[in-house]
């Protein structure tokens, strides 16, 4: 095991970020070709691969009450600051969208799917001023390239996640409890305003009935007051407000908020519930967010396989551990996982992903709890065999390699429906 990688991984891929991250990754892009340049560009172009446009297609872009690429395109060239990486549009304001609703009408973009792009993760962006022109390409991964993207640290086995976990320095995982917070924070919000379906904020005012004397409903009935509730209002509100273009930080993991959301809260709040020290509940996170990365280094971080279910096999690793569970135990709760939810498709980013998430984390608390009580899938059961490694593998070739024609199929779907 290699400390010092793991601990880098978890650096480079649990980062912050505002909105959708498919987006923001090409106004990042656009912003980067417009400081080449000296003054606003008259002429945008941008080249995607048809992942990046599958998941930048309905999402809401933060603060402007807009969804889709071309307003996200506009204020990266206006208000865009690459320092910030995935919150690249963080300086956002009602002034600025204004001026970029007028700016796109004044330099429509050119938006180009290319079906033969180098990367599944892949953006060009070329923009001209004043006889000049600058581009730049992001590949690989959201915010680098595809040098960067190659000499990642390779995560050998799930051991290595756990035995990391459980030996990691606990300052030098400190950020991941911040981030947890993060993702609270951007819940809280949901339950404040009008975000996507609403999902989180119905679920979080059926928790919290016996405080305000209202009816019960029929929700009421069945979801109640538990932690089991409170997990689900708190992840699918944190991604009903990212959806639907809040304004608000997350911190995300391998280039996505969502999975950031599902392997961060159920995780945060069980230890919350529960009162962990410090310690249980930083060696959950890492366990949670490190088995995330692993499972997306062979998956890749674009596929028709949902991230939020594989974020949610995470969760699941990291609640066995907070219930007590040890090695075994956290690859029963990942079997129970992968025999469960492995052919969840991935149709796009958008307001109904909370559905998802909350389909994951569900899935994740029963896998946990199963797995304490040593009930599990087993070897005889679909694409589960007795080792850990190679069932995971065994779902991350599906999604990777079998499913790259499903991949095609939901793509043309979305690019062809009727209004």
């Amino acid at each position: 095991m290699n400390k010092e990688g793991l601990l880098a991984l978890l650096h480079q891929e649990v980062i912050p970020a505002i909105g959708c991250t498919e987006p923001m990754c090409v106004a990042l892009c656009v912003a980067r070709a417009k400081e080449k340049l000296s003054s606003e560009p008259d002429k945008i172009t941008v080249y995607l691969s048809k992942n990046i446009y599958k998941n930048a297609l309905a999402v809401g872009i933060p603060g402007t009450n807009m969804t889709g690429l071309p307003i996200a395109i506009a204020l990266g060239a206006t208000i865009g600051q690459s320092r910030y990486e995935l919150e690249v549009l963080r300086d956002t304001t009602p002034a600025a969208v204004e001026y970029a609703k007028s700016y796109m009408q004044r330099v429509p973009p050119k938006i180009i799917v290319s079906p033969e792009a180098p990367d599944i993760l892949y953006v060009r962006a070329v923009v001209s001023a004043v006889g000049k022109t600058a581009e730049e390409v992001i590949q690989g991964t959201h915010t680098g390239s595809a040098k960067e993207s190659s000499d990642t640290y390779q995560i050998s086995s799930l051991r290595d996640v756990y035995d990391f976990a459980l030996e990691a320095n606990l300052n030098d995982v400190q950020f991941l409890m911040d981030g947890a917070k993060m993702n609270m924070a951007a819940a809280e919000k949901s339950f404040m305003g009008n975000y996507g379906h609403g999902l989180g904020r119905l679920l979080h005012t059926v928790s919290n009935q016996h405080l305000t004397n209202a009816q019960p409903t029929h929700m009421s009935n069945i979801f109640g007051d538990t932690l089991f509730t409170k997990i689900l209002c708190y992840t699918c509100g944190a991604c009903d407000a990212r959806m639907s273009g809040a304004l608000v930080p997350v911190m995300s993991n391998s280039g996505s908020g969502n999975q950031g959301i599902s392997c961060s809260i159920p995780v945060y709040l069980y230890a919350l519930e529960h009162n962990c020290d410090e310690e249980q509940t930083l060696r959950a996170l890492t366990l949670s967010n490190l088995t995330v990365i692993y499972f997306k280094q062979s998956l890749g971080r674009l596929s028709a396989l949902c991230g939020c279910v594989v974020a949610a096999t995470g969760s699941a690793a990291g609640l066995t551990y907070l219930m007590g569970g040890q090695y075994d135990e956290v690859t029963f709760a990942i079997k129970n996982m992968i025999a469960n939810l492995s052919g969840m498709i991935c149709d796009g980013a958008k307001p109904g992903c909370a559905l998802k998430v909350t389909s994951g984390v569900a899935t994740a608390v029963l896998s946990a709890s199963m797995a304490m009580h040593h009930s599990f899938a087993e070897a005889t059961e679909g694409i589960v065999e007795d080792d850990i490694d190679r069932t995971i593998h065994n779902l991350t070739r599906i999604g990777h390699d079998a499913m790259s024609q499903t991949d095609d199929l939901i793509i043309d779907i979305m690019s062809h429906k009727q209004s």
